[in-house]
């Protein structure tokens, strides 16, 4: 019977003392559970900082086009492209001479339009002189050689060109009296050239009249480029400069080379 009371005391004394210790021990657990989330450390950025806008590394923006650094007149220009320089002579049109009338009006026209500005070229050929003959196409998608036209700065050049719509162009211009269409007739640029090469050549003619002629000139046959933009005369048809005559050779006495032509002895082939 003391043995089965020891037992019972001994249960007793063990149900007591865990009764006891649960309260404390829930209770931490309780508080534990419970503990701000903010006591953790975190990796999130703050919303004011990630509102920010990051700098961007971009690089600067490339112009389009070729950008227009002189205006020689009216209907030529020069343009740059990657460093190189472009000689322009516009296509189908014809601007007054910048010595002619309304030649200086034209080239201020032109150059308001174009100047400095970057531009699209639509190249169409080359012309004798090396120049890239072709359309401005300016910023704002208008054709400079139309606009010359349009103001009444330059003749459709028919010669050159059968574009309809520069033909066009210039039947309003004339009708509506723009630019140099206000002069009731208006000379040509290309009778303007003419005329003058033709003025340069009697005079250089008339100044060669009075020098003396070389001994043995009337029977001495020499050689010359049929062309208006030649001043000599060559001794020998081998000369390297006459082998680039394009415009036919002519064979005829010095003294006509002379008096007739204008010409003078090319010091390049004649030692």
């Amino acid at each position: 019977m003391k043995l089965l009371y020891l037992k019972s005391v001994l249960l007793c004394l063990l149900l007591f003392w865990g009764c006891k210790q649960d309260p404390g021990n829930t209770h931490e657990t309780r508080h534990r559970q419970e503990r701000p989330v903010a006591d953790a450390p975190t990796s999130e950025v703050p919303v004011a900082e990630a509102e920010q806008p990051q700098p961007e590394n971009r690089k600067p923006e490339k112009r389009a086009g070729d950008r227009v650094v002189a205006v020689k007149d009216g209907d030529t220009m020069d343009l740059l492209r990657n460093g190189q320089v472009i000689k322009v002579r516009l296509y189908g049109i014809d601007s007054p001479e910048k010595n002619q009338d309304f030649g200086q009006r034209a080239k201020q026209y032109a150059s308001d339009l174009a100047f400095g500005k970057y531009v699209q070229l639509i190249a169409h050929n080359t012309d004798r002189y090396g120049r890239t003959v072709g359309s401005i196409i300016l910023p704002d998608g208008r054709n400079l050689n139309e606009e010359m036209v349009r103001a009444g700065f330059a003749w459709h050049y028919k010669e050159y060109s059968k574009d309809q719509n520069l033909a066009n162009l210039e039947t309003d211009a004339r009708r509506f009296k723009r630019g140099l269409w206000k002069d009731p007739n208006p000379m040509p640029p290309w009778d303007f050239r003419k005329n003058k090469s033709t003025i340069l050549a009697e005079a250089a003619a008339a100044e060669n009249a009075k020098a003396p002629i070389p001994a043995g000139a009337t029977k001495r046959i020499v050689y010359l480029c049929n062309s208006s933009g030649s001043a000599v005369y060559h001794v020998s048809t081998t000369c390297s400069v006459l082998k680039r005559c394009k415009a036919g050779v002519l064979k005829m006495t010095e003294a006509e080379a002379i008096r007739q032509h204008g010409r003078r002895l090319d010091k390049t082939c004649s030692s």
